[in-house]
């Protein structure tokens, strides 16, 4: 009997993704990937709303999994939307969600930071070799989660407000860059970790394990170059230098970065080297999932 396809889909404050999967010897294989860009947290207004334009582009990436899912052919109990830091916070969620039922007939779940930092632990670890006590980051968009975990124990887990989207938008949004961009960052990052700065590093770590965009952009341009794809101070210290000597905000001449991956590359970059520096990081891998893993680990439960 073949096992049903499933698909989860997170809607980050970056990124939408949908994965479908079918189960194979008790695991989640995936069968198909859908990404797009839709940079959510960039749409938020003063006021706490999110503007016309980025609702516009959140339907429309939802419009096109939809037909995705009719195209993979899932069936409307196994699919599985989950939305993050953005929908946590605007004021007219609901309005969102409301439209995305016209193009997509699926309830979106508004999870927690909390939920979101167990979701991504359970995706790092179904998905990522290693042992011992891991401390787990994931750089999105408009949030950053932090876990501690042992195993399957985890010992920490927090959400906290910042994010390469976000942080984009108040200390790059005027090129040329400058150094002090990058300290206000450190400073914001500091202020952001608060009393959890010497919680980590009193529970300490064996390894430090990096999800989602941020991480994914230095890891691709290092493999462009053919170099390690361990990040080290070393590596995010003459990505600085390099994005400080760029002639133009698109930065065009940095070697390996992707363009769609450049418009929040500086504050990714600035978000690393803050924690680098803070939490006293020595290197950090790539992991081999997070969020949307995660989800899809749980729809593989429920498909047993």
């Amino acid at each position: 009997m073949t096992s049903p396809s499933y698909a989860a889909i997170t809607l980050g404050s970056n990124s939408f993704n949908m994965m479908v999967a079918k189960t194979v010897s008790h695991h989640p294989k995936i069968v198909a990937k859908y990404k797009r860009k839709v940079r959510l947290a960039e749409g938020i207004e003063a006021d706490g709303s999110l503007n016309p334009s980025a609702m516009t582009r959140g339907i429309d990436c939802l419009a096109m999994f939809s037909e995705m899912l009719i195209k993979e052919g899932v069936s409307a109990d196994n699919v599985e939307i989950i939305a993050t830091a953005t929908l946590r916070k605007i004021s007219n969620a609901d309005d969102f969600c409301q439209q995305a039922l016209t193009v997509l007939p699926h309830p979106i779940r508004i999870i927690s930071g909390i939920e979101e930092a167990q979701l991504i632990y359970q995706g790092m670890a179904a998905t990522t070799e290693g042992s011992g006590r891991r401390l787990v980051i994931d750089i999105g968009g408009a949030s950053t989660e932090f876990i501690i975990g042992d195993g399957d124990n985890i010992l920490l887990k927090t959400s906290l407000a910042m994010g390469c989207v976000t942080f984009n938008n108040r200390f790059f949004n005027q090129f040329p860059f400058q150094t002090l961009d990058f300290d206000q960052v450190k400073n914001s990052v500091k202020a952001a970790l608060g009393d959890y700065e010497r919680q980590l590093r009193h529970l300490g770590w064996h390894s430090v394990v990096g999800a989602s965009g941020s991480v994914q952009s230095v890891v691709e341009l290092l493999n462009a170059r053919s170099e390690s794809t361990i990040i080290s101070m070393d590596v995010l210290l003459t990505l600085k230098q390099e994005i400080l000597n760029q002639d133009s905000a698109s930065m065009q001449d940095i070697v390996g970065l992707k363009p769609e991956r450049a418009p929040t590359f500086a504050a990714g970059v600035a978000i690393l080297l803050a924690l680098f520096e803070l939490l006293k990081i020595e290197k950090l891998h790539l992991s081999g999932g997070a969020l949307r893993e995660g989800v899809l680990h749980q729809l593989a439960k429920r498909n047993l």
